[in-house]
C-alpha cells in the first residue's frame, strides 16, 4: 500500500514553518492519542502516521530530500522507515519536545502500573581454603556464617503511604489529559510493608545476627579466585522480601610436592645416578594417593614421564589432565677415593660419553610437548 504524502497527513503546506508543523502535529497527536481512542486501531494506525511525518518534517536534513525524491529518499537503507513504521516508544520520546514536558521513557499512560516489588537483602562474601586433594575430587564444606536473620517476635504491618502496593502515584493534567507516573514507596522502599513490633535486640529493620552452618557443595575442577554462589544464604530482608545470597571465593592451598598448571599437574622426581643408570621403580604421589611408577635404565636428566588421567578434572565436565613427571638425575657433589678413581677411569669410556637420539629430545622441545 502507498504512503500517504507527510504534508496531506499533518494538514499543512510545503511552505509550512517549523512552528507550524509542530502545532499541526501536536493536534493529531491530541485526536488519535490511544488512551483517548481505545481498543480503536484505525485511529491507532494514524497516530503512528502522524509521528512519522512529522519525524521527517521536523528534521531539515529529511525534509529536504523528502522535498526533493518523496517516499524513495527514505527506501534501501536511506535513513527512513522502511515501512516498518516508528513503535510506541519512539513517539512517546517526541513528547518532551512537542509538549515541552518530559514524558519519554517515563510515560505510562492511563492504565496504571507497577506493582510490590521484593526486596532483596545484602550479599555475603566468604574465602574457602582448599587442598588440591579436595580440588581433584570435590568436597563438601560445612561453614559457619554469621548472617542477619529475621528476630522472633518482629512483625510488619502494610506500609501506610503505599497502602501495600509498593509503588506511589502521580497524576499531572497535561494537553493529552490525565497522566498517570509511578515510581517505588520512599517509606518502605517498594516491599509495601513497614516494621511493626520487634524484640529490642534486633535493628531498625528487625533483624538480627545469628551464626548458621551452611553446607557448601564445591565440584572438582575449580580454580584459585573462582566465585561460588549460594542462593539464599546471605542476610535476610526486612518483611516479605527475599534473602541475600553466599559468595564463595576459593583459595587454593599449596601442595607439598605437586604444582598445579589449569587441569595438568607436575611431580619433580630426583633419582640417583646410579638408578639413572641401572633403572628402577619409585613411589609418588598423586592427587588420588601414592602410585609406584617404573624409571626405565638409562634415564635422561628431564626426562617427562605423562601419566595420563592422573591431573585435575575440567570445571566443564571435559575429562581429566595429566601428571606431569619431571626426572631429574641426581649428581654426586661429593665422592670417596675409591669413587673417585673409578669415574675418573671412565672418564674416557665411551658408555659414557654423551650420545643423545632423536628420541632424546632438547628442552625447548620438551617445553613446547608440555604446553600441546
Amino acid at each position: 500500500m502507498a504512503k500517504r504524502d507527510y504534508y496531506e497527513i499533518l494538514g499543512v503546506s510545503k511552505s509550512a514553518s517549523t512552528a507550524e508543523i509542530k502545532k499541526a502535529y501536536r493536534k493529531k497527536a491530541i485526536e488519535f492519542h490511544p488512551d483517548k481512542n481505545p481498543d480503536d486501531k484505525g485511529a491507532e494506525a494514524k497516530f503512528k502516521e502522524a509521528a512519522e511525518a512529522y519525524e521527517v518534517l521536523s528534521n531539515a536534513d529529511k525534509k529536504a530530500r523528502y522535498d526533493q525524491f518523496g517516499h524513495q529518499a527514505f527506501e534501501n537503507g536511506g535513513g527512513g522507515f522502511n515501512g516498518g513504521g516508528m513503535n510506541m516508544e519512539d513517539i512517546f520520546s517526541q513528547f518532551g519536545d512537542i509538549f515541552g514536558g518530559g514524558f519519554g521513557g517515563g510515560f505510562s499512560g492511563f492504565g496504571g502500573g507497577g506493582g510490590q516489588r521484593r526486596v532483596k537483602g545484602s550479599n555475603l562474601r566468604i574465602r574457602v581454603k582448599l587442598t588440591l586433594e579436595e580440588i581433584a575430587n570435590g568436597v563438601e564444606k560445612k561453614i559457619k556464617v554469621k548472617r542477619k536473620v529475621q528476630a522472633p517476635g518482629t512483625t510488619y504491618k502494610t506500609c501506610p503511604t503505599c497502602n501495600g502496593s509498593g509503588q506511589v502515584t502521580r497524576i499531572t493534567n497535561t494537553i493529552l489529559g490525565r497522566m498517570q507516573t509511578s515510581a517505588p514507596c520512599n517509606v518502605c522502599g517498594g516491599a509495601g510493608q513497614t516494621l511493626d513490633k520487634k524484640p529490642a535486640d534486633a535493628d531498625a529493620q528487625g533483624l538480627k545476627v545469628a551464626e548458621e552452618t551452611v553446607s557448601i557443595k564445591i565440584p572438582a575442577g575449580v580454580v584459585d579466585g573462582m566465585q561460588l554462589k549460594v542462593s539464599g544464604k546471605g542476610n535476610d530482608a526486612p518483611g516479605n522480601g527475599i534473602s541475600g545470597d553466599l559468595l564463595v571465593a576459593i583459595e587454593e592451598e599449596n601442595h607439598a610436592t605437586l604444582q598445579r598448571e589449569g587441569d595438568n599437574l607436575h611431580y619433580d622426581l630426583y633419582v640417583s645416578y646410579p638408578d639413572a643408570v641401572l633403572g628402577t621403580s619409585k613411589e609418588i604421589d598423586t592427587v588420588t594417593g601414592k602410585v609406584r611408577i617404573k624409571v626405565e635404565a638409562g634415564v635422561q636428566s628431564g626426562k617427562i614421564l605423562r601419566l595420563r588421567g592422573k591431573g585435575i578434572p575440567s570445571i566443564n565436565g571435559y575429562g581429566k589432565g595429566d601428571l606431569l613427571v619431571h626426572v631429574n638425575v641426581w649428581t654426586p657433589k661429593t665422592l670417596n677415593k675409591q669413587q673417585k678413581e673409578f669415574f675418573e677411569s671412565m672418564r674416557d669410556d665411551e658408555h659414557f660419553s654423551p650420545k643423545p637420539e632423536s628420541s632424546d629430545k632438547s628442552f625447548f622441545e620438551k617445553v613446547k610437548d608440555m604446553f600441546s
